[in-house]
């Protein structure tokens, strides 16, 4: 395990990782809920789907939204066994002990504490979904004169 400042530089060098920011919804979840409950979330989360030494799932057990943690997970490359051996020297295929899970959870709320002092995201417009012709038969026929 890494400090908080060095995971972070090595974060920021990676486009990946920066790619990922709260939108709209997960601001706001975060700003109703509360850090505590975030955190306790983040604890489940860890708990739950990282710590076994071999997660079900593995590599695909972190959604990519949803929640945001799991948003969180992604940026700070808490998202999985092999990113967190990789990015935070939390080695893969053994049990994750208490002080490792409360290391991964401290990274998360780091980010998300960053996140949440960033400007209230505005929600992207939607595109009208396009109608498909309702034409019937001609719609499936094509014209080969």
């Amino acid at each position: 395990m890494f400090s908080t400042e060095a995971v972070f530089q090595r974060l920021a060098a990676s486009p990946f990782r920066q790619r990922f920011h709260l939108g709209p919804k997960e601001y706001s979840y975060c700003q109703d809920k509360g850090a505590a409950d975030i955190s306790r979330h983040a604890a489940d989360f860890v708990a739950s789907r990282l710590a076994p030494s071999e997660p079900q799932n593995d590599g695909k057990q972190t959604p990519m939204r949803g929640h945001p943690v799991f948003i969180a997970q992604h940026a700070t490359a808490t998202c999985c066994r092999g990113c967190l051996e990789k990015w935070h020297g939390i080695p893969a295929y053994s049990e994750m002990s208490k002080n490792q899970q409360d290391y991964t959870v401290t990274i998360i709320m780091h980010w998300l504490n960053i996140e949440m002092q960033r400007p209230v995201p505005v929600a992207k417009p939607r595109k009208p979904k396009q109608k498909k012709p309702d034409n019937g038969d001609e719609a499936q026929q094509l014209n080969l004169l």
